[in-house]
C-alpha cells in the first residue's frame, strides 16, 4: 500500500509546487528550530538518533557534501530542511559539530558535521522510516541515511555507512 501512495504523493506535490510557481521553499516546507535544535534519542533498530524539536529522526543525503545544497524544489515537499531561525543551533546531548549554511532562498540550514540535516514528511516523533531512501529530483539522484549521535550515518540496516540502498517510492 506505502508503494502505492507515493508515486501519487510525489505526483500530488509535484503539480502542487507546479501550480506554486515552481521551487521556492517557504515556511510550509521547513522545519523551525525551537528551543534545542537537536536532540538524540534512541530508536529500536537504528541506534541514538539525532532528532528535531517535534522528536522526528533527522537525515542527511549522500550527495550534499561540503554543505552544498542540492535538496531544492519538490525535494523539499519530501525532505524538510531543518531551518535554524533567528538563533544559533543548540544540541542537548553529543550530536557532533553544529554549524549553518545557507540555503538558495536565504535561510539557514543547520548542520551537523557538516551534512546537511532535514526530516522525511512520512516520518512520525520516533520512526525512522526514511533510513535507507533513495530518490531522484531535478536529476539528481539521493540516498537519505538517519543521523546518529556524534554526525555519523546509519545504514538502513542499523550500522554506520554513508551509503545505504532502497527505493520505496516505487518509481
Amino acid at each position: 500500500m506505502k508503494r502505492l501512495l507515493l508515486p501519487g504523493a510525489a505526483l500530488a506535490a509535484s503539480i502542487a509546487l507546479a501550480a506554486c510557481g515552481g521551487g521556492s521553499s517557504g515556511p510550509s516546507t521547513t522545519t523551525s528550530a525551537t528551543g534545542s535544535t537537536i536532540a538524540v534519542k534512541s530508536i529500536g533498530g537504528v541506534g541514538n538518533v539525532l532528532v528535531d524539536s517535534a522528536g522526528k529522526a533527522l537525515y542527511a543525503s549522500d550527495v550534499e557534501a561540503g554543505g552544498k545544497v542540492m535538496c531544492t524544489g519538490a525535494c523539499t515537499s519530501f525532505w524538510k530542511p531543518l531551518i535554524a531561525g533567528a538563533s544559533t543551533p543548540t544540541a542537548a546531548g553529543d550530536v557532533g559539530k553544529l554549524g549553518v549554511v545557507t540555503r538558495p532562498d536565504g535561510s539557514k540550514q543547520v548542520t551537523v558535521n557538516g551534512k546537511l540535516l532535514y526530516t522525511f514528511a512520512q516520518d512520525q516523533p520516533g520512526k525512522v522510516d526514511g533510513n535507507g531512501f533513495a530518490d531522484a529530483f531535478g536529476g539528481r539522484h539521493f540516498t537519505w541515511s538517519a543521523v546518529l549521535a556524534g554526525g555519523e550515518t546509519a545504514s538502513s540496516s542499523g550500522g554506520t555507512t554513508s551509503t545505504p540502498s532502497r527505493n520505496d517510492y516505487g518509481y
